[in-house]
This record gives structure tokens, C-alpha cells and sequence, in this order.
């Protein structure tokens, strides 16, 4: 797992910016979702072309944010790419950014019947959960899914991102969130990527323009259960 630790010099600029080190001093249950981003084989499990060793230690943080997360009132997203419509609706990124050889192979192992699609086996998703499939890297950009109408039908308000990769998928999904009036905050060790670097980059960027950066602990911290709100 990434060591991360929020530098001192961004978490004064976050402070000057918003007066505080969080803008979630609290993450009211019934109004938020665990969104989980491609923790699937093809980007997880040990031996797939696209493997991230990170990922696979983060699972028992992403397990135990969501059983927390269904136990407070709230709802975990899964979200996995599907290549169905990649070619449709996201051509160019196949055409130019792949060689012909790494865009067949993406195509065939993130298509709905192949084990590249699947999710990870350490992970534990729920069959009340919700699952949300995308094309693009952000599944909030475009054409990317329907995550944002599924994310308001339930009335969520406030997302914790977790999966991978933190400076790809995880990133442009959770910085598309912030500009779409979500309440985002990125888990620092609920996300991965295949370098310290480009891990600590991308949390750095995002938490001094678009939302929070906090650990699972951190997020547990501030988490109003759904019953004792409307209780109150």
C-alpha cells in the first residue's frame, strides 16, 4: 500500500484556501456512497497486463469502508469498465493513445464475459449494492455511464472515492464529481496506483481544488449514521 501522508506545505495551502484542514466536518450516511472504481481483475489480479500490486493490498480498506458505509445507512458503488461501447463512443483513445495490439487486448479483457472484467476476489460487494458500468476513464464525463442519474436517484449528495487508478479513473471521476456540485473527498488508502509518486501527485492536486484527502479511519471519524440523524 502507498505510504501517504499529507505534505505540510499542501495542507497549509488547503487551510488558507478553505480556513480548515476538511471541507467534510461530517459525512451525513443517508446522503453518501462509497464509489469504488475499477478494482477489477484486469487492473488488480496478480498477472493481468494491466496489474496494479497496490490495488490488491487496499481491498481489506475497501471492504471495511464499505461494510461501515451499509451499516451507517449509506450505499456502495461498484464501478467497472466495460468495453462494449468503447469503440462507439470512445474511438480516438483506441485509434491513437493504444497500439492496435494493447487496444484488442483492453477490448477483449474488460468485455462483460471475460475474468478481466470481473471484480476482484478479496473484494466483498453486496447484492443490495449498486453497480454502475463506464467507457471512459471518468464516469461522469460525456457518455461515460449513468452513474450520475443513479447517484441522484438516491439522493446522494456526498462521495468517498476509492479503486484504482488514483491518478487515472479514480482521479478524473472524483475531480468530474466536485464540477457536477458533489461533495467529494478521495481515501488515501482506500486508493492505488503503480507508483508512490504519481499517487501522492494526484491526491496532492486534488485536495487544493476539488475536495478532500482522508484516510479510511479519518472518513470513519466523521460518518453521522443515517438512524441517528433522522432520529434527531
Amino acid at each position: 500500500m502507498h505510504k501517504y501522508v499529507v505534505p505540510d506545505a499542501i495542507r497549509a495551502r488547503v487551510i488558507r484556501l478553505q480556513g480548515k484542514p476538511f471541507a467534510l466536518d461530517r459525512i451525513d450516511a443517508a446522503r453518501a456512497a462509497l464509489v469504488v472504481v475499477d478494482m477489477q481483475n484486469y487492473y488488480v489480479a496478480e498477472g493481468f497486463p494491466n496489474e496494479s500490486p497496490n490495488a490488491r493490498a487496499i481491498a481489506p480498506n475497501i471492504n471495511r469502508m464499505a461494510a461501515a458505509m451499509r451499516a451507517a445507512g449509506g450505499r456502495v458503488v461498484w464501478i467497472q469498465t466495460d468495453s462494449a461501447e468503447a469503440l462507439a463512443k470512445w474511438g480516438n483513445h483506441h485509434k491513437y493513445k493504444l497500439t492496435p495490439e494493447n487496444a484488442a487486448r483492453r477490448l477483449k479483457l474488460l468485455s462483460a464475459s471475460d475474468e478481466g472484467f470481473k471484480l476482484y476476489k478479496a473484494l466483498e460487494p453486496k447484492p443490495d449494492d449498486l453497480y454502475v458500468r463506464k467507457i471512459k476513464f471518468s464516469a461522469l464525463v460525456g457518455e461515460s455511464s449513468n452513474l450520475d442519474a443513479v447517484l441522484r436517484a438516491h439522493g446522494i449528495e456526498i462521495l468517498l472515492i476509492a479503486g484504482t487508478k488514483t491518478n487515472v479513473c479514480c482521479e478524473s471521476t472524483a475531480r468530474d464529481a466536485s464540477m457536477m456540485e458533489y461533495r467529494v473527498a478521495m481515501l488515501s488508502d482506500a486508493n492505488a496506483t503503480l507508483t508512490d509518486e504519481e499517487h501522492a501527485a494526484a491526491l496532492n492536486g486534488f485536495q487544493i481544488s476539488f475536495g478532500d484527502v482522508m484516510t479510511v479511519d479519518e472518513a470513519l471519524a466523521r460518518m453521522a449514521p443515517a438512524q441517528k440523524r433522522s432520529a434527531a
